[in-house]
């Protein structure tokens, strides 16, 4: 597949103001280190040309952003969307939470991001800089002389190892070459979570959201949670951002959260991306995409817009209780 350098992505934004289609750039920019890469927004070609970055990196799915940023932006805003990320743009489009109109999509191809605890794995803390180039990332630590060279293919994100689609499912302009939707991998870690006994599933969660520490951070960056109060905001609800008093509370929020996005979440991983505690919280999400395709036909959130979700839209022909449980493990 054809990439698209970082330079080619300024000289487009640059374009795109210059001739007025667009107002201003959302677009990332480094934070306090290289793989601290973050949102920005960009209103002039200084500012691009200065902080405008494309690495591997730049994991942030910015559909959410569009919510807001599209209400502050004079005029069309542009963005660049990799292939998962068109998924949640046409799903948000389907919830009418942003105006389209006011959005130019720029398609990007996306051969997959990085997850930095595995870079650390393999060359430790300290990292004072990374060159990300093409199939090696160049990592200098503050304990080596020479930088360590990695192999991009081995520090890939989960969600990008079992990426669902290379194939834009939304865009007004395509830079690089279309790629194709996978056949993918990404249900056979909740296979082997649900071959395992009842006891045990309760034990792995209960391991797992017990790190939970309430920061919200998967709840902030999902393209699926965009509602204007969330209810873990409202004083009245006992819960109100707040770490868990009790072990119902600890499961409670992120069970409510699978709920809330089931038949709506686009699999794009935020939520385990973002966590500070490196909790799977993309697993619970794919058991419900998992049961939904099993018990009424494949389904993809956001794969075409306007689409009713099997949860929302009622046939004549939905599954009585009985056809799930019958004859198959109530527990799985």
């Amino acid at each position: 597949m054809q990439k698209v350098s970082q330079q080619q992505l300024i000289d487009k934004a640059v374009s795109l103001l210059a001739d007025g289609t667009v107002s201003c750039v959302l677009g990332w920019t480094k934070g306090e280190f290289d793989y601290d890469i973050t949102p920005a927004l960009f209103t002039d070609e200084a500012s691009l040309r200065q902080g405008f970055v494309w690495n591997d990196f730049c994991g942030a799915n910015f559909s959410k952003y569009l919510v807001a940023k599209t209400r502050k932006c004079e005029g069309k805003i542009l963005v660049f969307l990799k292939p998962c990320d068109t998924y949640s743009f046409n799903q948000l489009l389907t919830e009418h939470r942003f105006d389209r109109e006011k959005v130019y999509a720029v398609g990007i191809p996306c051969e997959g991001m990085a997850d930095i605890d595995k870079v650390k794995a393999i060359c430790g803390d300290g990292i004072s800089s990374i060159d990300c180039n093409g199939e090696k990332m160049a990592v200098q630590t503050i304990y080596e002389d020479a930088p360590v060279q990695v192999d991009a293919s081995s520090v890939l994100a989960e969600r990008c190892i079992n990426c669902k689609s290379k194939k834009h499912v939304a865009y007004d302009e395509l830079m690089g070459d279309e790629g194709d939707v996978i056949d993918s991998a990404r249900f056979d870690e909740v296979a082997k979570l649900e071959a395992m006994t009842p006891d045990e599933r309760f034990t792995f969660w209960q391991n797992e959201l017990s790190r939970c520490i309430r920061c919200n951070a998967c709840r902030d960056a999902c393209p699926a949670c965009t509602c204007e109060v969330c209810v873990f905001n409202n004083p009245k609800s006992g819960v109100e951002n707040k770490s868990p008093a009790n072990s119902f509370e600890e499961k409670m929020f992120h069970i409510i959260r699978a709920f809330h996005v089931a038949g709506r979440c686009t699999d794009c991983g935020e939520c385990s991306r973002v966590c500070p505690q490196n909790i799977p919280l993309h697993l619970l999400n794919r058991k419900f995409i998992k049961d939904m395709n099993e018990c009424y036909g494949e389904y993809q959130a956001g794969a075409e817009v306007g689409s009713r979700a099997p949860l929302v839209n009622y046939t004549t022909d939905d599954l009585e209780p009985g056809e799930v449980f019958n004859g198959r493990d109530s527990d799985a």
